[in-house]
């Protein structure tokens, strides 16, 4: 029985951290040095102001500060620095809740114009102990509209005793008026390293022993809010026994440890997709919800991120064993992982509610990042300077007809002869690149021709006409001069054609391009509008109205000149194209213009309309 009546007290006397340790003083306010700093300076020299807006995110001590700053003003021995004492009577009062000088409204739950009005009957009355009636007002953006008129005037010209606190965590939600009225000071959220550091005293005062790995993750769960900190350290000093292993502080928050994501990163690194997948299945085992993985894993490669830079490393919010880590995992990898990762990361994330099967979304986004090491995509330029090369593959029937006699023609006694110089009449293995080691689900390559960039010419420009060269020039010398260093076999049996052509000639294959290839829309409407002039006798040019046909025109260059090269039997074909900007702009009609236009050209079109009885709306 006595055990039990013991034990009873010990649960009433019981306190929460949050409570307990909530500060008395300026000094023992957590992570918000500067403005209490500007606060205690505003209190020794007496220039207070008779309204003030404390502004910020949950937990990170408006509240607190309100009440200090009222027990400060009203203290009957002020310290040099403008603390409270906390021994006078005005101070114990404050401190045991029996204070008439502080008044304190909840405008959560108060916030209709009588309760507005009922504290504006209060300002009236003066202090009797003491020198200011602070009212206190919480969550002051909650209070309605009409209530917020019906305090501006108050607010505006207050007695000289009363000084009017408000705190919120919405300041946007606050009229203007009443901000105009008001000091505003916007209190930060509260560092990890700062709250960390709480926790440790905390943790010590109480008798408890705390891995600082375990503390740091309740530092970052608390996202900058110190009472949410203490409240979860009080949850898990409770389930740990008083022992705070990092290990039963993750599981207790049901937070996913970092070796998963380092896990996942050295499996990015070897291309492995099947242990990407095992791994997120392993995460989805232990009841982790898909979501909260990926955006885990964002943040994971943000703090990659960070930590691949010293400039950046400060923004790390981890303890520094684990910074540390990242610091050299983040060394394996090149900044374009890791905004190309974080954009796939977030692409699912915004996709995540609107997907009918959301566990392929994100495995499908865990295999697109092992692509980016895996499968790097090629960083060929498109459509400036591009020169056409033949596969390898596409060539063997060229190469055999120079540098080898026709099976049937050999005899079979001469074939072991044949074969001795064999390696040294294979050239193909040595130009062809050596493959790079494949990732589990390969991409198939892709069967168009590949082309090669050259580097752009000069810009040119021509006196007379405003003219801008923004095309590059594709000619068969000029690009054999830096393409022709190491000759493959295909081009030393390539016999190149000079054959001359007439102006007409060369509109008729132009002319012939257009015809063939009717799909291209954007092309062909260029090309019947832009037609191909000389410069000498094999460079052509052709002129465009806007940088946007400078762009796709040269992206389909190589097509373009490529059949004009064989259609006029001449390799030392070249074409540019070239941006006139005197070149008439076309006229953007809206619909009755454009049917007016029709009528005034095509009189037949009247006609029709005659005919069939119709009427334009």
């Amino acid at each position: 029985m006595r055990f039990f009546i013991i034990f009873a007290n010990m649960k009433e006397n019981y306190i929460v951290s949050a409570r307990k340790y909530r500060p008395a003083t300026f000094a023992t306010v957590v992570g918000q040095n500067a403005l209490t700093h500007t606060l205690k300076t505003a209190i020794a020299s007496g220039k207070l102001a008779h309204a003030y807006l404390f502004c910020g995110p949950r937990g990170v001590g408006k509240t607190t500060c309100a009440r200090i700053f009222a027990k400060a003003i009203n203290c009957e021995h002020l310290s040099a620095d403008g603390e409270p004492c906390n021994e006078c009577e005005s101070c114990r009062a404050f401190n045991e809740q029996r204070s008439y000088n502080i008044v304190e409204l909840d405008a959560a739950s108060n916030n209709s114009v009588d309760d507005i009005r009922g504290i504006t009957d209060q300002v009236r009355i003066p202090p009797q102990v003491g020198r200011y009636r602070v009212f206190i007002i919480d969550e002051v953006h909650m209070l309605s509209t009409q209530a917020f008129n019906a305090f501006l005037k108050t607010l505006e010209e207050p007695p000289e005793y009363a000084i009017f606190i408000l705190a919120t965590t919405e300041k946007q939600k606050i009229i203007p008026t009443i901000l105009s009225r008001c000091q505003i000071y916007d209190f930060a959220r509260i560092t990890v390293p700062d709250i960390v550091a709480q926790l440790q005293y905390i943790a010590k005062d109480r008798g408890v022993q705390a891995e600082n790995a375990a503390l740091n993750v309740i530092a970052q769960k608390a996202d900058g809010a110190l009472r949410d900190a203490l409240s979860i350290f009080d949850q898990v000093s409770a389930s740990s026994e008083g022992n705070i292993t990092y290990q039963s502080t993750i599981e207790n928050l049901n937070v996913l440890d970092h070796d998963y994501y380092f896990r996942l990163d050295e499996a990015f690194l070897a291309g492995d997709v099947p242990s990407t997948l095992l791994v997120f299945k392993e995460i989805r085992d232990h009841g982790f919800d898909a979501q909260f993985f990926i955006n885990g894993l964002a943040q994971h490669l943000r703090d990659l991120m960070m930590a691949s830079s010293p400039r950046t490393a400060p923004l790390l919010e981890m303890n520094d064993d684990v910074a540390q880590r990242y610091v050299l995992e983040a060394a394996k990898f090149t900044p374009q992982f890791y905004y190309k990762a974080m954009d796939l990361c977030n692409t699912c994330d915004l996709n995540y509610r609107d997907a009918s099967n959301k566990q392929f979304l994100v495995e499908l986004t865990l295999i697109k990042i092992v692509q980016l090491i895996a499968a790097p995509a090629p960083t060929t330029p498109t459509g400036q300077g591009m020169k056409k090369i033949q596969p390898a593959a596409a060539q063997p029937a060229a190469k055999q007809v120079k540098s080898a006699p026709q099976p049937q023609q050999a005899k079979p006694d001469q074939q072991p002869q044949q074969a001795a110089p064999q390696p040294q009449a294979k050239p193909a293995p040595a130009a062809d690149p050596v493959p790079e080691p494949q990732p589990p689900f390969p991409e198939p390559p892709h069967p168009a021709t590949i082309y090669q960039a050259q580097p752009a010419p000069a810009k040119r420009t021509n006196i007379g006409s405003t003219r801008v060269m923004v095309g590059n020039v594709l000619s068969g010398k000029s690009a054999s001069t830096t393409a022709a260093a190491e000759p493959t076999p295909a081009q030393e049996s390539y016999e190149a054609q000079h054959q001359a052509f007439t102006d007409k000639q060369l509109l008729e294959v132009w002319q012939d391009y257009i015809v063939k290839h009717p799909h291209e829309h954007l092309i062909i409407n260029t090309m019947r509008t832009s037609k191909p002039r000389r410069i000498t006798d094999t460079q052509l040019e052709i002129s465009v109205q806007n940088a946007g046909q400078v762009s796709f025109m040269n992206n389909a260059l190589p097509h373009i000149l490529d059949f004009v090269r064989k259609g006029l039997s001449n390799d030392d074909i070249g074409l540019t194209v070239v941006l006139d900007e005197s070149m008439p702009a076309p006229k953007i009609m809206t619909e009755r213009e454009l049917i007016e236009d029709i009528k005034t050209r095509h009189p037949e079109f009247n006609d029709m309309l005659d005919d069939f009885k119709l009427t334009l709306a």
